[in-house]
């Protein structure tokens, strides 16, 4: 559950009616070398271990988390004269709208969609390089590349490629998509089934060769109807609004630095009124991203809570880890750590189409192998598993005993679970990639975002069987009483002060008390 602004973004001037560009903050450093393009926010933060709501299913309660930002952002943008169809049945440019205006969106029922009103979170513009698509009934669409219209397969970037680093779903002119059509004969829609009956098909898509001004929206359903189309928007750039940043190209190149992190960690870590909880790490963003290789903040961290002797967990999928091997060898030997690597396929094939972005599983395992061998316990968050992609058994119990062989003595596992807007995205690829999988998909996620029960604890049997050195389980036969994820985490202990002495951890007993899934 998202929590205010104000409780989310703790560093926030007193004053709430300013941002911290107001009195001259932050400090701007320009990327150079390898960090060229970016710009980093140097900001102090008012606390640093931030409180999990109550009402999350999370096994830990207490998080860091030093950067904001994200580098490997979507940008979804269209020119501002685009007409959008407002709540009303009339229309405004995009380039106009402003956060509480109603406009039309989507909604899925079941297997289809219906037409409501919603309201306008949110609004930015940025400059990208622009693409004409032109439609059969002759409209014209101006959008960026990384912009996504709903087709008749699904979700479509205006651009892709089909092998390398932008292969994804992407417009072709054997190609429709849904929306009204035409706004000029508009009658009210709102409760009724999104169609495809105008003549939407996508004639071309042609490079205007040139970079424009652009916009777009974020609304409650997450989509809006843009010149008779269904047009995607963003959800998680709004964020960045309140720390007085645009929600742009600022999102993607301008990273939030929390300089004084360390320093507020052993401050708050020292306090009588820090009773010694886990600290999970990676909760939110990889705290091995990219800045860390310049700033070294998990780095300090890490030592601040091995100093504190407070039990702490890390979830990451980089090797940058292995950086710190030292630090975090000493701090086994003081207090609970745990470090987790997410590895969710050893088939290279599966690997390159679903996180082609991420280093191989080999490499991770490899990892796993250094830091279980130095002593720090290292386990694998098997995640998520995919329906007919690496859930076979033989697939399953290949990872498993790969993690068993990498000294990881247990390993959790979490099967697929698709929530709205990943869902559409995901199932957009699986429809273009693997059209043969598309009915098995419906069956599994008939219910809403995840999957059935005994799926969950199939694969749970398996990874058990494979790390105790037995055979694989049936396929349809799951245990009765397998542990799900969230059993897996060790119940809490009795609370201690920070300064209390801890004995060491057993580094041979792995639990997956700070994973989640990617």
């Amino acid at each position: 559950m998202a929590a205010r602004p104000s409780e989310s973004f703790r560093w926030r001037l007193e004053d709430e009616g300013a941002t911290l560009f107001d009195l001259g903050y932050p400090e701007r450093h320009v990327g150079r070398g390898e960090y060229r393009g970016l710009e980093f926010l140097h900001v102090k933060a008012r606390t640093i271990i931030n409180q999990v709501p109550p009402s999350s299913r999370m096994a830990f309660r207490y998080t860091i988390n030093p950067y904001r930002g994200c580098t490997h952002a979507c940008a979804y943008c269209m020119s501002g004269d685009t007409p959008v169809l407002m709540g009303d049945g009339g229309t405004k440019p995009l380039g106009e709208l402003r956060p509480g205006d109603r406009v039309y969106g989507t909604v899925r029922e079941g297997l289809n969609r219906h037409y409501v009103v919603t309201a306008v979170l949110a609004h930015w513009r940025t400059v990208k390089p622009a693409y004409l698509i032109t439609l059969e009934d002759g409209t014209e669409l101006v959008a960026s590349g990384d912009h996504r219209f709903l087709s008749d397969r699904g979700w479509k970037y205006v651009t892709g490629a089909e092998q390398g680093r932008l292969r994804r779903p992407h417009l072709t002119p054997n190609n429709k998509l849904t929306g009204t059509g035409a706004f000029s004969s508009f009658r009210p829609i709102e409760a009724t089934a999104v169609k495809s009956d105008a003549a939407l098909g996508v004639v071309s898509i042609k490079p205007l060769g040139k970079r424009i001004e652009m916009f777009d929206i974020t609304t409650g359903t997450g989509d809006f109807i843009a010149n008779g189309v269904v047009s995607h928007n963003c959800f998680a750039r709004p964020t960045h609004e309140y720390l007085g940043l645009g929600t742009g190209e600022d999102f993607e190149r301008r990273i939030v630095v929390k300089v004084n992190a360390v320093e507020l960690a052993r401050a708050e870590l020292s306090s009588p009124r820090w009773q010694g909880d886990l600290v999970a790490m990676g909760t939110n963003t990889d705290p091995y991203q990219h800045a860390e290789g310049k700033y070294h903040l998990t780095k300090g961290i890490v030592g601040a809570l091995s100093e504190a002797r407070n039990p702490f967990s890390i979830l990451t999928k980089s090797t940058l880890i292995l950086r710190d091997l030292e630090q975090l060898v000493e701090a086994a030997t003081r207090t609970r750590v745990q470090v987790n690597f997410s590895v969710g396929t050893l088939d290279r094939e599966v690997w390159k189409a679903t996180e082609p972005g991420t280093p191989p599983p080999p490499k991770r395992l490899e990892a796993v192998r250094r830091l279980n061998e130095a002593g720090v316990p290292c386990g694998v968050l098997i995640a998520p598993v995919l329906p007919g992609l690496s859930d076979s058994d033989e697939q399953v119990t290949e990872v498993a005993r790969a993690c068993k062989e990498a000294g990881a003595t247990v390993a959790g596992v979490v099967a697929l679970h698709l929530r709205p807007g990943v869902r559409q995205h995901y199932l957009s690829w699986l429809e273009r990639a693997r059209p043969d999988l598309i009915e098995l998909y419906k069956e599994r996620f008939a219910r809403g975002s995840y999957q059935p029960s005994a799926e969950q604890e199939r694969l749970s049997g398996l990874v058990r069987a494979a790390m105790a050195g037995g055979p694989p389980r049936g396929r349809r036969k799951p245990p009765v009483g397998v542990a799900s994820k969230r059993s897996e985490a060790p119940a809490a202990g009795p609370r201690r002060h920070p300064r209390e002495p801890r004995p060491p951890a057993e580094p041979r007993q792995l639990a997956l008390f700070g994973g989640q899934s990617p």
